[in-house]
């Protein structure tokens, strides 16, 4: 099968190389790219928390590159979003991680059935971002401060690398990660000029959040993971 991978790199060539273990060809077209705010974590991390927040491995991959100085910060508890970005953070050097259910809320209610820890938990965020893991944290009324890490950055692929991925020939599936790679992918010239085209595609969302940004005319074609990980996800396949 012919899958469609728009993640941005390193993940995109991560998630090539499972496709290819499943005997799948991986096509990859990342819509965006991370851009890391070292300084804005570095001074986060100068203030008073009892533990980090995570809800991306992106967040995990830019601690690890701020090298010794993170040496005092890996002792209390990490708290990452799902199992690939807690893995993520080991790498990193944290002893204490603890993974979440695969977004936001769960990651939230995870936090909420361990003993918390006595003080501010650091969330170092992405932009854009989901708003779930803040509003259930300040529905439980748990102290939390937010630092953004990182922002994606939108990328205007060349009309020749978006033919050779969509039309040489139209990908068997695409994976849709975020509702914001899902607007990107619909925005692309040849599904906004000739949507019909590509009706017979599949179209494998992350979670229901996803899939809502799904234009009507292909949620025919739509299928939700079970659960908010790539797993998941590429079970659908």
């Amino acid at each position: 099968m012919r899958v469609l991978v728009l993640r941005p790199e390193p993940a995109a060539n991560r998630t090539a190389g499972k496709l290819a273990a499943l005997g799948h060809e991986a096509v990859r077209l990342p819509l965006s790219k991370a851009e890391h705010d070292v300084a804005a974590v570095k001074a986060a991390l100068t203030k008073p928390h009892a533990a980090i927040a995570i809800t991306s491995a992106e967040a995990a991959r830019l601690l690890a590159g701020i090298g010794e100085n993170l040496a005092p910060h890996r002792q209390p508890p990490l708290f990452a979003v799902g199992e690939a970005s807690a893995e993520a953070a080991r790498r990193a050097g944290f002893r204490t991680v603890v993974a979440g259910g695969g977004d936001g809320e769960s990651l939230a209610e995870t936090i909420l059935a361990h003993t918390r820890p006595d003080g501010a938990i650091l969330y170092l965020a992405g932009s854009p971002r989901a708003p779930g893991f803040e509003h259930r944290m300040k529905e439980a009324s748990i102290p939390f401060r937010t630092a953004e890490a990182y922002r994606m950055v939108p990328l205007a692929p060349s009309p020749a690398e978006i033919e050779a991925a969509l039309l040489a020939p139209v990908p068997d599936a695409v994976l849709l990660y975020s509702r914001e790679s899902a607007r990107a992918f619909f925005a692309l010239a040849p599904l906004a000029e000739a949507p019909e085209r590509f009706l017979a595609m599949r179209l494998l969302c992350m979670s229901a959040n996803v899939a809502a940004a799904v234009p009507e005319s292909f949620t025919a074609r739509a299928a939700i993971a079970a659960a908010p990980d790539e797993e998941s996800l590429l079970a659908l396949l």
